[in-house]
């Protein structure tokens, strides 16, 4: 399958597809430098490193409990600050998505879950719909503290999340029902995602699940 939408000319992009249901992606710009393969039948392994060690466990979350093989390797400018490295994991991995996907023939196509890890409860709903959307309802205590060293600020989950969102063309909505602690909330987010794209990606029939006839 050919990729025909427009290139980011300030990226170096080569992409891999498969028959089988992975793809993978590399992406350097001036800021990044991001490598991402993804195996949507994949048994749930893992390695991810980004230079945040708090952000690899949460992508690593999306591997193993959607049941993908993932790999990241993202190296960029963390000295600036985490944002460029955070964003562009989400809108690489996104893509890769997108891509291993393909048609989306025969997928459940919807997926949702109230997850829970201690006292966070979070609700995620999502439409492998091919039309992007984000509503991301997560607020933190106004003095939150950054997680891991290097430090990734909680705020920034949500431009992952838009991110990838935008890249794979889903529609998502995650919403806090009730928790305190930061990292139980982040992590309750990326679990429930995963949780939510392994009903959505699974095939149970043959045709497109849409009207009209793509998504």
């Amino acid at each position: 399958m050919t990729d025909t939408r427009p290139t980011d000319t300030s990226a170096t992009p080569s992409t891999v597809l498969s028959t089988h249901r992975s793809a993978s992606f590399n992406r350097a710009t001036k800021e990044t430098s991001i490598e991402v393969a993804l195996d949507i039948d994949g048994t749930g392994t893992t390695a991810v490193t980004t230079g945040l060690p708090f952000f690899d466990h949460m992508v690593s979350q999306l591997g193993k409990h959607g049941g993908f093989d993932l790999t990241v390797a993202a190296r960029g400018d963390l000295e600036v600050d985490a944002h460029h490295t955070v964003e562009d994991v989400g809108i690489v991995l996104g893509d890769v998505l997108a891509k291993a996907l393909g048609d989306k023939a025969g997928i459940r196509r919807f997926g949702s879950i109230n997850l829970p890890l201690d006292e966070a409860l979070v609700e995620v709903a999502l439409d492998l719909s091919g039309r992007p959307f984000l509503t991301y309802d997560v607020d933190f205590a106004p003095d939150v503290i950054a997680l891991g060293n290097p430090p990734f600020d909680p705020q920034l989950a949500e431009e992952f999340w838009r991110a990838f969102a935008t890249a794979a063309g889903i529609t998502l909505h995650i919403r806090l029902r009730t928790g305190k602690n930061a990292h139980h909330i982040i992590e309750a987010s990326f679990k429930g995602v995963a949780r939510a794209l392994r009903d959505a990606v699974r095939q149970e029939g043959e045709g497109i699940p849409s009207t009209k006839g793509t998504l």
